[in-house]
C-alpha cells in the first residue's frame, strides 16, 4: 500500500510559526490528511502532554479551521522490539503511527499544495475540488466547493519523481491544488 505524498510549494505557514504545532493521533496519519485540533494532549504520561495537541476527526458544523498533516518522510522500519528510521528512502512508504507526535500546519487561503492521489477519497472524475468530508482524515473529491469548510480547486495534473536506483519512469502522478475556503 503507497501512502499519502504532500509537497508544499507556496505555503503561508513556512514563515508563520502560529501556523504550526505538534500534534498527536489515535489514528495513523498520512501526509495530506486533515483535522481538528480543538485541544491539548492530556496523556499526563508524558513529559511533552501539555505542549501537543490532540488530532481529531472533523465531522459536520466542524470542517472548518482545519490542520494538515505534514510530517518530512522518514521511513520508520520496524525489526521486533527495534525502531530505524531512514533505511527506506521511499516516500510512498511514509506513514506516522498512532501515538507519535508529528507536525500539521494550517492551510490559509491562496496555498498551493501537491497530493498525491493515496491521500485522497474518491475519484478526480468526481469533480475539480477536494474537500473535508464528515468523520475522514482524507479530502474527499467533490463537484462543487463546501460553503463553510476546507476546499482546495484543482489547478493541473503534475508529478514527483521518486528515486528507484533503477533505469525506469520514476515519475507518480500527483494533483496541484490552491486552498479556495478554509472557513
Amino acid at each position: 500500500m503507497a501512502y499519502g505524498i504532500l509537497v508544499q510549494e507556496k505555503v503561508a505557514a513556512l514563515n508563520i510559526d502560529s501556523l504550526n504545532r505538534p500534534v498527536v493521533s489515535a489514528s495513523d496519519v498520512e501526509n495530506g490528511m486533515v483535522f481538528n485540533l480543538l485541544a491539548k494532549s492530556t496523556n499526563s504520561g508524558s513529559t511533552v502532554a501539555n505542549e501537543v495537541w490532540t488530532a481529531e476527526f472533523p465531522v459536520t458544523g466542524s470542517l472548518i479551521d482545519l490542520w494538515m498533516a505534514y510530517e518530512p518522510e522518514v521511513v520508520q522500519t520496524v525489526s521486533g522490539n527495534s525502531y530505524y528510521k531512514g533505511i527506506d528512502p521511499d516516500p510512498r512508504n511514509f506513514y506516522i503511527p498512532a501515538g507519535d507526535v508529528f507536525s500539521a500546519f494550517k492551510p490559509q487561503m491562496g496555498d498551493l499544495i501537491m497530493l498525491t492521489p493515496d491521500v485522497l477519497s474518491g475519484s478526480k472524475s468526481t469533480g475539480d475540488y477536494v474537500v473535508a468530508a464528515d468523520i475522514s482524515l482524507e479530502l474527499t473529491w467533490s463537484a462543487t466547493p463546501l460553503l463553510d469548510g476546507l476546499t482546495l480547486k484543482y489547478t493541473d495534473t503534475s508529478y514527483i519523481s521518486i528515486g528507484t536506483g533503477a533505469i525506469d519512469n520514476q515519475r507518480i502522478t500527483a494533483y496541484r491544488f490552491q486552498v479556495t475556503q478554509i472557513d
